[in-house]
């Protein structure tokens, strides 16, 4: 870069190369013409010499001055189609950019509905997860109690007799058993269904031996199956013989009793692994029952209720379709009479229709002056109502 003045040139510039060129050229011709001009009175062959070169010269310098010039042009015309070029492509950039921008707007709105609906329906999981977990440590809480439940023998004992009430409440009228009833032997019994005899009422106990099936679930070595299985016969095995000691009594109670497990594991594990406490039952008339297989017990006892109810009260069912047959005979017999007076009734309808028409024409006669047309016949007097039998 040279500056000259308030002139700044740039050597990669065009113009400034072709100008420095033509000023070179013409330094060079002054040169040559002061060389000439000192040489001038050497020959006159010499001057036309530089005559002609002068003139070569100077036809060589218009030719440069055009080739500046055409230079100069295509210079522009570049310069020109360049600003063209940079005008379009600054354009296509712009709508480029404009298109990039709408797309990504509408992207970014997109994901933004995209990301609310997300964060809505995560919001709704995480209530619905909240509200499971409420209902989980509610039920961790019911299941602790249950357990502190089962654990004590007197709560386990309320717990089997609760249950016992709700089956045995929803199975039979309520004057057909009584809860905690005493025998005459001092005992009182959980519940007592009064059958009728035969077999008689019988007595349904609702405890059962918790601690010995907890200790058969919790073992974990053979050895403490082994004893958990022996201490569950043990305990089983007492608690048959109590019931048939306390509550079969010759002629007060069934020949039986029930030992009602509240629990379906329990009644499972004991026939499915220790079939010969079941027999044990058997042999002492002693029927384990579970609150499944008590509904169904209850269910048979309910038929047995119902058909013996139905023999107590047949004498009276006699009586009443006895008086029911007497009453349709009654019925019967008015109907008849009502019939006769509708007969009756009908007869003497018909003959006030025939009066009415006979007036009628008589009428019609008296109302035409006709009365040389009234014959004999119609002279005669009406025919009289007869009286309705009663």
């Amino acid at each position: 870069m040279i500056q000259i003045g308030d002139y700044t040139f740039h050597l990669d510039d065009p113009l400034f190369i072709a100008g420095l060129i033509v000023a070179l050229i013409l330094l060079l011709v002054v040169v040559l013409l002061i060389v000439t001009v000192r040489r001038a009175g050497k020959s006159g062959e010499m001057a036309q010499v530089l005559a002609s070169q002068m003139g070569g010269l100077g036809s060589r310098v218009e030719m440069l001055s055009n080739g500046q010039q055409q230079l100069v042009g295509g210079l522009n015309s570049v310069s020109e189609a360049q600003a063209q070029q940079q005008a379009k492509t600054l354009q296509l950039m712009e709508q480029r950019l404009t298109q990039v921008t709408e797309s990504m707007n509408v992207n970014l709105s997109s994901s933004a509905q995209r990301t609310a609906q997300s964060l809505g329906e995560l919001q709704q999981r995480l209530l619905t997860i909240d509200k499971a977990q409420e209902n989980i440590t509610k039920l961790s809480g019911d299941v602790l109690s249950l357990q502190d439940i089962l654990s004590n023998k007197q709560t386990r004992g309320a717990f089997g007799e609760i249950q016992l009430n709700d089956i045995v409440s929803k199975a039979l009228p309520s004057d057909a058993y009584t809860f905690q009833h005493t025998l005459t032997n001092g005992k009182r019994a959980d519940c007592l269904i009064h059958l009728p005899n035969p077999p008689g009422p019988i007595v349904i106990d609702s405890k059962f031996p918790l601690e010995a099936y907890e200790a058969l679930r919790n073992a974990t070595t053979d050895w403490e199956a082994n004893e958990a299985a022996k201490f569950m016969r043990t305990s089983v095995k007492a608690h048959i013989k109590a019931i048939s000691e306390k509550y079969i009594l010759d002629g007060e109670t069934a020949d039986g009793a029930l030992m009602f497990l509240p629990s379906e594991a329990v009644y499972a594990e004991l026939h499915a692994n220790f079939p010969e406490l079941v027999r044990d039952g058997f042999a002492a008339r002693v029927w384990i029952v579970s609150p499944t297989t008590c509904m169904a017990t209850l269910n048979t006892m309910r038929a047995i209720l119902k058909d013996a109810r139905m023999r107590e009260q047949a004498g009276a069912i006699r009586t009443t379709l006895r008086h029911l047959h007497r009453d349709v005979e009654l019925v019967v017999e008015r109907v008849g009479k009502l019939n006769t007076h509708f007969g009756q009734a009908r007869k003497d309808l018909e003959d006030i229709n025939t009066a009415a028409e006979r007036a009628g024409k008589r009428a019609v006669k008296l109302d035409n002056f006709d009365f040389e047309d009234i014959t004999v016949e119609d002279a005669q007097p009406p025919l009289p109502l007869a009286q309705p039998k009663r």
